[in-house]
């Protein structure tokens, strides 16, 4: 019995407190305050350190702010508060804010449209990694209990033209003040906004609600027909007269960044067994073109290069791998990731990403990068074509770093084990992450290892190039993972590695100085010399090759 003086919890009295009759004017206010407040920890916190920090001269300019967007957000959904419309609104908006927030605050991340990609674009593997009870609890409270309230709740609807005239005077009336308070504080705001320019892209929902309109537009635009690209592509002179085949290997990585490569310095010996592979040549200056998967690999294979990429334009014209088929190479792209995000649309493609049931290298529901390897001197002693196969790693792609890796890499520890970091030091992440790289090191030496005596017993000239298709982020500023806005992402997530390894026989037959590119290997290069390195290493002659962006043009003998 419940001590006098104490409410008594039922059923009846929870159906009535989620049953509460509320004006429509009274609950979009209410909602507008929970998304600016409890939805955007984050925004407030960057704004206030942008704005010099927490203190009590600083807090008219942070009331004004918030202020401005609650009253922002009530003007908005003012807009839809008309019955059957309002309720499936404000329940999406409210559910949508609460998972942005935590992935936000959980892994310093910002929401765009090239985030958005990467959300419908990953697979269901991936996808279950970033499951926590941290993102149930914070979507339950932020999102699950405040949609059931409001769903349950008997709203009043102002009626007929006197409502009508009701919402757009609130509407009105809530921009106008939210227009003059902007004013007020414009002069104190402005320097952080425009020195902070990802503070709109940390603003939910409006963030999400962007980013979505701008990947459902790409996505349902008209189809477009794939223009040509470089059908004149033919084998120049260093292909006269020559009997024996070509092998080259282009490994593309996922979410190496340079700096934790011990080849560029890193204090951790995270490459051992490249070391000593003779002969390799590592790029240590190298930028990506995006900061996404999605980003990243179409453009690092298309002829636009970074400032003239667009995904409209990559998905409208041919790219590398369709011109290195037209000068007459068999062209395979085989897959431990999500894909080829288009790039292999016309060409030969293995998703070894699945385990089979009697498939090596896998553990559980996915696979390490070794079975990208797994039957690939049968295939190139069966082939009679001159071949290029691109090899699409897993990776170090988190958070769970630790399920990249077999046992037998956790050389570095401790390590974080979960996908919440908040449960890890940022020792423990890092070392887990190394441990990637470390397994990245062995995969590319026994890469190196494979072509080299293929070379030898099949009496093929082989070659590989490596890099990856962006960086990552390990806790640097508070940011975890990648995908921030190029114009302000961190050098962790734009510095690559790339390295290049040739037979003696490949070198020789194609003229490339290891000398001259030895002296290169320093210099500032990026994804955009990709696309015409290749075809200069493999002696491709095409109008659509700039000698300027490729690699090897200065580096070979006679050219």
């Amino acid at each position: 019995m419940a001590a006098p003086g104490h409410p008594v919890f039922t059923d009846t009295s929870l159906d009535k407190f989620f049953a509460r009759r509320i004006s429509a004017p009274l609950l979009t206010l209410a909602v507008a305050t929970l998304l600016a407040a409890a939805g955007n920890l984050k925004f407030w916190s960057t704004l206030t350190a942008a704005a010099g920090g927490l203190s009590l001269a600083h807090l008219p300019l942070l009331a004004g702010a918030f202020l401005i967007i609650v009253l922002f957000f009530n003007a908005c959904l003012t807009l839809a508060s008309f019955r059957f419309v309002a309720k499936p609104v404000l329940i999406v908006l409210v559910l949508m804010a609460s998972a942005a927030s935590y992935f936000i605050a959980a892994y310093g991340i910002v929401i765009d449209r090239a985030m958005i990609q990467n959300v419908f674009e990953t697979d269901v593997r991936e996808a279950t990694e970033l499951f926590s009870w941290h993102l149930v609890l914070t979507v339950g409270l932020l999102g699950l209990l405040p949609s059931i309230w409001i769903a349950r709740a008997e709203i009043r609807f102002p009626q007929g033209l006197r409502g009508l005239l009701g919402r757009v005077g609130i509407a009105g009336g809530s921009l106008l003040l939210a227009g003059l308070l902007l004013m007020i504080f414009f002069k104190s705001l402005a320097p952080a906004l425009r020195e902070h320019r990802e503070l709109r892209l940390l603003l939910t929902p409006t963030n999400t609600i962007q980013a979505l309109h701008g990947y459902l537009r790409s996505k349902w635009s008209t189809p477009v027909v794939v223009a040509p690209l470089g059908r004149d592509a033919m084998k120049g002179a260093a292909w006269r007269g020559q009997a024996r085949r070509t092998v080259t290997v282009i490994v593309v990585g996922e979410t190496a960044r340079a700096m934790n490569f011990s080849l560029n310095g890193y204090k951790r010996e995270t490459n051992p067994l490249l070391a000593r592979q003779q002969g390799l040549i590592n790029f240590s200056n190298v930028s990506s073109c995006g900061t996404a998967t999605a980003v990243s690999v179409p453009c690092v294979f298309s002829a636009f290069g970074q400032d003239n990429y667009s995904e409209a334009k990559a998905s409208s014209q041919e790219g590398l791998l369709d011109v290195l088929a037209h000068a007459g190479f068999s062209v395979l792209w085989r897959d431990n990731n999500s894909g080829c995000k288009g790039v292999c649309a016309r060409v030969a493609y293995e998703d070894l990403s699945q385990p089979g049931p009697n498939a090596r290298f896998c553990e559980g529901d996915e696979c390490y990068d070794e079975r990208l390897l797994e039957g690939l001197p049968e295939l190139i002693r069966k082939s009679t074509k001159d071949l290029v196969i691109v090899l699409h790693q897993k990776g170090s792609h988190g958070p769970a770093y630790a399920k990249r890796y077999p046992q037998g890499f956790g050389r570095f520890s401790p390590v974080c084990d979960s996908i919440e970091f908040e449960k890890c030091s940022r020792d423990s992440i890092v070392a887990a992450y190394d441990n990637t790289i470390l397994y990245t090191d062995y995969f590319l030496s026994k890469t190196i290892d494979l072509l080299r005596d293929t070379a030898a017993s099949e009496g093929v000239d082989t070659a590989m190039l490596y890099f990856s298709d962006h960086g990552e982020s390990l806790g640097e500023n508070n940011l975890y993972l990648h995908g921030a806005p190029y114009m302000f992402a961190p050098a962790e997530q734009t510095r690559v590695p790339m390295m290049l390894w040739m037979s003696d026989h490949f070198s020789e037959r194609f003229r490339i100085d290891r000398t001259c590119l030895m002296a290169r290997r320093t210099e500032p290069l990026s994804h955009d010399n990709v696309f015409h390195s290749v075809l200069g290493l493999l002696d491709v002659n095409t109008a659509v090759l700039n000698p300027k962006l490729d690699l090897f043009h200065a580096c070979t003998r006679g050219s």
